[in-house]
């Protein structure tokens, strides 16, 4: 039988995958409330609701706008519990216990970077000019929460270490897909953005608004979102097969696949969003196709750190970090 310490780790492997899920279906939601212009549904007020705790006669988008926000206070409570609980059953300088701070950390400045928004009126249709700026501070936000919650479920799950101790090349490859996934990403925010304030009824007009020198610079900037993903794509591809011939490890071949498949998924799903004018059902399938992908190449690294062996590549004391289990 299990012991009870062994009970609780156990549990607590699956309150943090429960975690990272409940947060990921908030982002969806979240996704939701933008496309269906429900952002301003509480008006300019912060944490009320029309200077309302709870919405008194409240229309849809109200119902949609307050909704979220409940469901973004239970996953600020969810990460909370997280932490304690990491700090309850792990030993100091644990990395469960690391990732549950950063976790906790950047789920409070995930609400506060939402309250922003709402209260300079960066909301619904109105277009602003630091909106762009709130806006993929708030995605970046977002990333970096899903890391933080990713690596929590993944040491949790996996007992592994994390030997830091790759060289340059190595690093630099990892920092182009990471930093290259968030690039592509603020460009598909603006977007979604332009498509909202500035819809088209085809696709034909949808680029003539794109090259027009009278249009707004968010219309002539999306452009980039469909070239960026495209060169993302072909470096993840390429990135998973090196991966893949580098390590053979099970853990390797395995998220090597699923990275591989998932970017495969979201460039058909990027083709269909495009040609179908961005409907809110393709706006969701398509982020939590790149939640995904981010997911997998954090799994994907770990696992390479995991395994990585650093007698094959001589570093200094000061280069090397081995994160401990």
């Amino acid at each position: 039988m299990l012991s009870l310490l062994q009970m609780h780790l156990v549990s607590f492997k699956r309150y943090s995958l429960l975690v990272l899920i409940y947060n990921l279906i908030v982002i969806l939601w979240g996704v939701f409330l933008r496309a269906s212009k429900s952002g301003d549904g509480c008006g300019q007020h912060w944490l009320t609701c029309h200077g309302e705790i709870i919405p008194s006669a409240p229309e849809l988008k109200t119902i949609i706008e307050f909704s979220h926000r409940v469901t973004s206070a239970l996953a600020f409570f969810a990460v909370l519990i997280l932490l304690i609980w990491a700090f309850r059953k792990y030993e100091q300088a644990h990395p469960i216990r690391k990732t549950a701070v950063g976790a906790f950390i950047f789920i409070i400045t995930e609400a506060l970077i939402g309250a922003g928004l709402v209260l300079t009126g960066n909301t619904s249709e109105n277009l602003t000019d630091t909106r762009p700026l709130w806006m993929s501070a708030h995605l970046i936000n977002t990333m970096i929460l899903l890391a933080f919650l990713t690596l929590n479920t993944w040491f949790a799950y996996s007992g592994k270490q994390l030997n830091l101790c790759a060289n340059p090349k190595q690093i630099l490859m990892f920092s182009i897909a990471c930093f290259g996934i968030i690039i592509v990403s603020i460009t598909g925010s603006i977007s979604a953005l332009s498509n909202l304030i500035f819809p088209s009824k085809s696709l034909i007009e949808g680029l003539i608004k794109d090259f027009s020198p009278d249009s707004h610079l968010i219309l002539r900037l999306r452009i980039l979102h469909p070239f960026s993903s495209l060169i993302l794509s072909f470096y993840l591809l390429f990135l998973a097969s090196w991966l893949k011939r580098t390590l053979h490890s099970p853990s390797i071949q395995y998220w090597s696949k699923i990275l591989s498949s998932l970017v495969a998924i979201q460039i058909l799903s990027g083709i269909l969003t495009l040609l179908t004018l961005s409907p809110i059902l393709m706006q969701l399938i398509h982020l939590l196709m790149a939640d995904l992908i981010w997911i997998s190449l954090i799994l994907l690294i770990a696992n390479f750190f995991a395994e990585f062996d650093s007698s094959k590549t001589p570093q200094t004391p000061s280069t090397c970090m081995v994160l401990r289990m």
